[in-house]
C-alpha cells in the first residue's frame, strides 16, 4: 500500500472509525509525505507542531477557496465557517479572537469550576434515575453532550430550554470540517448552518432589546459600537463557531475518554481514589484518542520541513491524531499511560489558532471523570459503542452503559434518595 492508497483508506468509513492503523502505514513513509504536486500529509509530532506555529502557514483564505471550492459562497455552511476566527488569518483572525478571548482567561475558567461540578453532579443524578427506572442509559445523550453544551450556552446566554436543539444542528454543520464531503453531506451541513444562523440572528436581536451579562451581549455591543471591529457576518459566524466548538470537542473527549478508562480498570481505580491526578489523566486521554484528529494549512512561501520541500501554495494535511502517537515523541504510543511526563498533545492545535476553549474543555473533563468513577463505581459498557463516521471530530454517536445501582447506593456519603434518583 503506497501513501495515496493509505490516504484513500483513511477517508473511507472503515478508516474514519479506526484511523490509527492507517496512521502507522503513513508514518512508514516519513513524518512528512508528499501525496501530490502541492499536497502533503504530516504525521510527525515535531513537524506538525512546527507548521502550526510557522507564520508562513495559514488557513484557506477566500482567494484559495475560490480556486479549490468554486461556488463556496452559495453554501451557508462554508460561508459561516469561513467568516469566523476558525478559518481566517491575521490580522482578521487576531482581531476577532481578541474580542472573545476575555471569556476564556484562566481566571474566568477557574471561576466556572463550581458551575461545572454542580451540572455534572445533576447529570449523574439523572443517569442514576434512569438506571433505577430500568431505562437504557446512553452516556453521550445523558452526560457527554449536556454537560459541555450547558456550560457554553451559559457563557453565551442561550436559554436552557433551547439547548437540546443544538446537537443535531451542530452535528449537521460540522460535516463541512471533514477533508472530503459529498454533495449530500454538504446539503445537510448547509441545513445545520442555516438553522444555527437563524437562531443566533434572533438571539442577537433579543440581546439588543435586553442586554445581559453574557458573551453574546458583549459581542453585539462591540459590533453595534464599531462595525469595523466586528461585522454583522462575523458576529453571527463567531457565535455559531463558539457554540459548536464549545461543546463538540468536549463531548468527544468525554466519550472517548470514558471508553479508554473502562478498558483500563487499574488506571480508573487510581483516578477514583486520587481525583488530583485528573489533569495528567486528561492530557493522556487527549493524546491517546484525540477528539480532533486533523487540521490543514496552506503555505504562503516555499518551506522545507523534515527535508521535504514544499512550494508556495502547498496544501498540508496535519494528522494530529497521528502526531499524538509519534513514537519519536512518545515511547509505546498506543499504550494508555497517564504517568507520561509532559505529554503536551496537539489535540487543541498550537500557534495562533490554538483552541480558545482548550482550558474550559480540560476543566470539564478534569471534573467529570473522577466524579463519574466515584459516584458510579459499577459503570460499564452495555454494548459496543457506535462511532460517528467522522475523522476530523472523532467521537461516538451512541455509548450505551450499565450502572450498578446497588454499588452507587452503597457509596459512602450518598443519600439513599440521591442514589436512587428520587427527590
Amino acid at each position: 500500500m503506497d501513501a495515496a492508497e493509505a490516504l484513500t483508506l483513511l477517508m473511507s468509513p472503515q478508516g474514519r472509525v479506526d484511523p490509527y492503523p492507517t496512521y502507522d502505514r503513513l508514518r512508514g513513509y516519513g513524518p512528512v509525505v508528499r501525496s501530490g504536486p502541492a499536497f502533503f500529509v504530516v504525521t510527525g509530532y515535531a513537524e506538525a507542531d512546527e507548521i502550526l506555529r510557522d507564520p508562513r502557514f495559514g488557513v484557506l483564505d477566500d482567494v484559495l477557496r475560490d480556486q479549490f471550492l468554486p461556488g463556496w459562497r452559495d453554501s451557508p455552511a462554508v460561508v459561516s465557517i469561513s467568516r469566523s476566527m476558525l478559518r481566517t488569518n491575521p490580522p482578521d483572525h487576531s482581531r476577532m479572537r481578541r474580542l472573545a478571548a476575555g471569556a476564556f482567561t484562566p481566571r474566568r475558567i477557574a471561576a466556572l469550576r463550581d458551575v461545572v461540578e454542580v451540572q455534572a453532579d445533576a447529570l449523574v443524578d439523572d443517569m442514576l434515575a434512569r438506571a433505577w427506572a430500568g431505562e437504557p442509559v446512553d452516556f453521550m445523550a445523558e452526560f457527554a453532550y449536556p454537560l459541555p453544551v450547558g456550560v457554553i450556552c451559559a457563557l453565551l446566554g442561550v436559554p436552557a430550554a433551547d439547548r437540546p436543539l443544538f446537537r443535531r444542528w451542530a452535528a449537521d454543520l460540522t460535516g463541512v470540517l471533514e477533508p472530503e464531503i459529498t454533495r449530500q453531506e454538504l446539503a445537510v451541513a448547509d441545513r445545520g448552518a442555516t438553522e444555527l444562523r437563524d437562531y443566533f440572528t434572533a438571539l442577537v436581536e433579543a440581546r439588543r432589546r435586553a442586554p445581559a451579562d453574557d458573551l453574546t451581549t458583549a459581542l453585539v455591543q462591540v459590533h453595534d459600537a464599531d462595525g469595523d471591529r466586528l461585522s454583522g457576518d462575523e458576529l453571527l459566524a463567531n457565535l455559531v463557531v463558539l457554540l459548536v466548538a464549545g461543546f463538540e470537542t468536549t463531548t468527544n473527549l468525554l466519550g472517548n475518554g470514558l471508553v479508554v478508562l473502562l478498558a483500563h480498570p487499574r488506571e480508573a481505580d487510581a483516578l477514583r481514589g486520587r481525583p488530583d491526578l485528573a489533569p495528567a489523566y486528561v492530557e493522556e486521554l487527549l493524546r491517546h484518542d484525540s477528539p480532533v484528529q486533523l487540521t490543514s494549512r496552506v503555505s504562503s512561501a516555499p518551506v522545507t520541513c523534515a527535508g521535504v520541500d514544499m512550494p508556495a501554495g502547498s496544501w498540508v494535511l496535519l494528522l494530529l491524531g497521528a502526531a499524538n502517537r509519534d513514537p519519536r515523541r512518545y515511547p509505546e504510543p498506543a499504550r494508555f499511560d497517564p504517568g507520561r511526563a509532559q505529554p503536551h498533545p496537539l489535540s487543541f492545535g498550537a500557534g495562533p489558532h490554538y483552541c480558545l476553549g482548550a482550558g474550559l474543555a480540560r476543566l470539564e473533563a478534569q471534573v467529570a471523570f473522577p466524579l463519574l468513577l466515584r459516584r458510579l463505581p459499577g459503570l460499564a459498557l452495555a454494548a459496543p459503542p457506535r462511532h460517528r463516521t467522522r475523522l476530523t471530530l472523532r467521537g461516538y454517536e451512541r455509548l450505551p452503559v450499565t450502572i450498578d445501582t446497588e454499588a452507587a447506593a452503597a457509596r459512602p456519603g450518598t443519600p439513599a434518595g440521591a442514589a436512587m434518583g428520587t427527590p
